[in-house]
């Protein structure tokens, strides 16, 4: 690699000709509340919502704020994010179940943990399902901690007085469930899931904010973990054949933990009426009219190199100095990939960029401006112009309102 070469990873970006406007907000919050106002009065003026999106590098710490601020300004958003499985109620109710039933003696915690997630019976009778909490909990209340075996939790549950009826069930169909093999993996958790799309997810509605982002999450992830059922029970069968596993749930369970890291692709959304905010890395070769981003500081974007190099080696073997030369740099020392994806997202906008970034932490602390800021020239809106809004009167800085006229003007 010459020094050129090396160069090249840290030098300067050719970004593309849009125009660019800067909003800086005090904190993340405020940058969210200032991003969805510029949505809400670019909305008022007729640009239609799909000619605007929001991006940002990572969505992580950022989903709650906009969530929070879109909903204050009658947005509703749709996150393009890839759907994190194993953080879903679905998910943990497939795997509680396997754990409930991997042991031979079972806590009384591990007995109940898939009641507590929505475990419903494949034909669910008169009762009412889910178990609620507080039926759950009262009749827990009278049950010994000890570890038991599925048979002796049976007998337990249906000798002890004032157990509701829906634990007695529940513990009967754990005593009765079958030895793992690809076949009753697949149906036992098959119907595990069906019932909680059917008793489970409304109750996630109804306990839902006007938006149903949960109740989206939650639909979602029934759906990803029906798929997941069947990928389990023929890898499980696989591993069968290789003898890498035992006819145990436990095991049943750690495979489920594999396929379920490996995430698929992103979440796909057909509402054509709501805003779409999604990550750097999903904007390449999208036409986008209005395009925000946030998160413009230097410990967001780009990201600090995870390395246990200090500064100065790295940035000698960039340049290549004296003996470094033989050595290779690691493109992420440049935050090459960041750059990559700050110039698709500038490349995805036909009509004009909004710039974010929030100068402090909740705990007061300073957060200096991204380094690639310093590629581009942009306007700059002044704090008063920020605080009118988002303001009870809200009104775009001049510097957007200029494009939105100057766009106007020539269609």
């Amino acid at each position: 690699m010459t020094s050129s070469d090396r160069l090249a990873l840290s030098g300067a970006i050719d970004t593309p000709d849009v125009p660019t406007v800067e909003v800086v907000s005090p904190t993340r919050r405020d940058e969210a509340r200032s991003a969805m106002a510029v949505v809400a009065e670019l909305r008022d003026q007729d640009v239609p919502i799909r000619d605007i999106a929001v991006v940002v590098r990572d969505l992580d710490p950022y989903e709650e704020p906009l969530f929070r601020a879109a909903i204050q300004y009658g947005i509703t958003p749709v996150f393009w994010t890839q759907l994190r499985v194993t953080r879903t109620r679905p998910y943990a109710l497939v795997v509680a179940v396997c754990e409930t039933l991997a042991e031979d003696n079972t806590d009384l915690e591990t007995l109940i943990q898939p009641l507590e997630l929505g475990w419903a019976p494949p034909e669910a009778g008169s009762e009412t399902w889910p178990l609620p909490p507080r039926e759950l909990y009262r009749s827990a209340d009278r049950l010994p901690r000890d570890p038991q075996s599925a048979a002796e939790w049976s007998e337990i549950v249906d000798t002890t007085a004032g157990i509701d009826v829906r634990l007695r069930r529940f513990t009967e169909w754990v005593a009765d469930a079958p030895t793992p093999e690809p076949e009753s993996i697949a149906s036992l958790l098959d119907d595990v899931v069906e019932a909680y799309a059917d008793h489970g997810l409304p109750e996630t509605k109804a306990a839902d904010s006007p938006a149903l982002l949960q109740t989206e999450i939650d639909a979602r992830a029934v759906v990803r973990v029906r798929t997941l059922v069947q990928q389990l029970r023929h890898k499980f069968a696989d591993r069968l054949e290789e003898g890498t596993v035992e006819r145990s749930w436990g095991d049943v369970a750690d495979l489920a933990g594999v396929i379920a890291t490996q995430r698929p692709g992103r979440r796909e959304h057909s509402n054509a009426r709501a805003l779409d905010v999604l990550e750097a890395n999903d904007v390449w070769a999208l036409d986008i009219p209005y395009v925000i981003t946030l998160g413009l500081t230097a410990d967001q974007w780009p990201q600090p190199p995870q390395s246990l190099l200090p500064p100065e080696f790295r940035e000698a073997v960039l340049r290549g100095d004296g003996q470094a030369e033989v050595l290779a740099p690691q493109p992420a020392w440049a935050g090459g990939r960041d750059r990559d994806q700050f110039l698709d997202t500038l490349r995805s906008a036909g009509r004009c960029v909004i710039l974010s970034r929030y100068t402090r932490t909740g705990e007061g602390d300073d957060v200096p401006p991204s380094p690639l800021l310093d590629h581009l020239n942009p306007e700059r809106v002044t704090e008063e112009a920020r605080r009118q809004l988002t303001g009870p009167r809200r009104e775009l800085p001049p510097e957007v309102q200029g494009l939105v006229k100057e766009t106007e003007d020539s269609a």
